[in-house]
């Protein structure tokens, strides 16, 4: 264990094969690129889920961001809840974020709103907006042509570190209505002790990309008692390409894997798979919280 004192907010990242990919989104969590983060130490807890050639990392300069790799053997198809699980089981923030998919790069202002919303409610879920770099949606561009050197030009073109406030710009939102049905989120926060309480991820979920295990966990982080959710606006994550199972299934095989995860879930928890309806609080990065809508309502079935 680390001599340094307790991190303020653990983030942990799973990963597989993603030589390519993980540096930019561990780029996009250092207090260098974080802007209005608060003036506190974090931890960034990576995973490799059993990659063949076993992930390497760079020698971050960031003393106020502790950065560690830990690996898991396997082949990283069966699932990542443990993966996901042993990277909680190191985290010692107070708050603790979760990147099921290291792909995923995060906008400069994500892990400040997300600290500040999480005061807002002793019980805060908090969900992140999707995004993908491109544009649309990988899974139905990667069959036009769409490929990491295509996405290298975008991100080239805003200047990307320095320009991290434009990926907005040159990626697509997974969902357009940021207060509609939502399923799950790729950057969810809370607090240590209410993932403790939740018990980590359901390891039974397996398959691609863990099945619907992501899903599953914030379903049961929204029905839990007494917990508040809360959607941060105008900021999010960005997955970069990288044929995995958001960009590799093509539009068919991502139609496939989702009612593959559909049937799991029913399954396991034996009743349908249904989006979280209530809208929540909302806390925009810039202003703050924005009145709880009318419409907010508690059942998410």
């Amino acid at each position: 264990m680390s001599g340094r004192p307790a991190p303020s907010i653990s983030l942990v990242v799973a990963a597989y094969q993603m030589a390519r990919e993980l540096p930019r989104t561990l780029r996009s969590l250092l207090p260098s690129y974080q802007r209005d983060a608060p003036d506190l130490p974090w931890e960034i807890i990576v995973v490799d889920n059993g990659s063949p050639v076993p992930l390497e990392l760079e020698p971050w300069n960031e003393p106020s961001a502790e950065v560690r790799l830990v690996r898991l053997e396997g082949d990283g198809h069966g699932s990542v809840a443990p993966a996901l699980n042993h990277g909680l089981g190191l985290a010692r923030g107070d708050l603790v974020g979760i990147w099921i998919d290291g792909a995923r790069m995060a906008s400069p202002g994500l892990l400040g709103a997300c600290f500040r919303a999480a005061a807002l409610h002793p019980r805060a879920v908090i969900a992140t907006r999707n995004f993908h770099i491109g544009p649309a949606l990988q899974h139905s561009e990667s069959m036009a042509g769409y490929d990491q050197k295509a996405e290298d030009i975008l991100l080239a073109s805003i200047g990307w570190p320095e320009g991290a406030d434009r990926l907005a710009e040159i990626s697509t939102p997974e969902q357009v209505d940021p207060t509609g049905l939502l399923l799950e989120t790729n950057a969810l926060f809370m607090k240590r002790i209410l993932w403790n309480e939740l018990g980590g991820f359901d390891t039974r979920f397996r398959g691609p990309g863990g099945g619907a295990t992501n899903v599953d966990m914030f379903l049961r982080a929204c029905a839990a008692p007494d917990t508040q959710l809360i959607r941060i606006l105008g900021e999010g994550t960005f997955h970069q390409f990288h044929g995995g199972v958001t960009t590799g299934a093509g539009q068919l095989g991502a139609a496939h894997l989702l009612k593959m995860g559909s049937k799991q879930y029913m399954r396991l928890r034996g009743r349908p798979l249904r989006a979280v309806r209530e809208i929540g609080w909302l806390y925009d990065s810039r202003a703050g919280l924005i009145e709880p809508p009318a419409l907010d309502r508690r059942p998410h079935g």
